[in-house]
């Protein structure tokens, strides 16, 4: 890592429901010193209700959020660029970080299959956070 606020990137397909919870869990614990993106390699037009509903049980609104295009410029401008099934659609750059998540896709799945999903996200995001600060 540089010396300059680490950034990480997360890489779904959709931006629609494990990215957008990662990112809303790292910005949560972060706050602002960590730079925080996600993208899609094919965005939807919106944010699954499910996790937004998930995510607000923990007190995290991510509602504003809106799925976003992977671009080049967005995984050379991170450090940290953590994919969750976006396979070969990832664009790759030497000397970045990568972290291939396996998580279940909330698509389509009711609360009770999307929890768990939040909460593993919340396990690896405070391992993130701890390894990418140091206080």
């Amino acid at each position: 890592m540089t010396s300059q606020k680490p950034s990480v990137l997360f890489v779904c397909v959709h931006n629609a429901g494990r990215s957008q919870m990662a990112a809303g869990w790292l910005r949560h614990f972060a706050g602002d010193r960590i730079e925080v993106r996600s993208a899609g390699s094919m965005p939807t037009d919106q944010i699954n209700p499910t996790a937004v509903a998930a995510m607000l049980e923990e007190g995290i609104d991510i509602t504003a959020e809106q799925p976003k295009v992977l671009t080049a410029e967005a995984v050379e401008a991170s450090d940290v660029v953590i994919t969750m099934g976006c396979g070969d659609a990832c664009p790759f750059f030497p000397g970045k970080r990568y972290e291939d998540w396996k998580l279940d896709d909330p698509a389509g799945q009711g609360i009770d299959a999307v929890r768990p999903i939040r909460d593993d996200i919340k396990r690896r995001i405070t391992n993130l956070v701890s390894d990418l600060i140091e206080d």
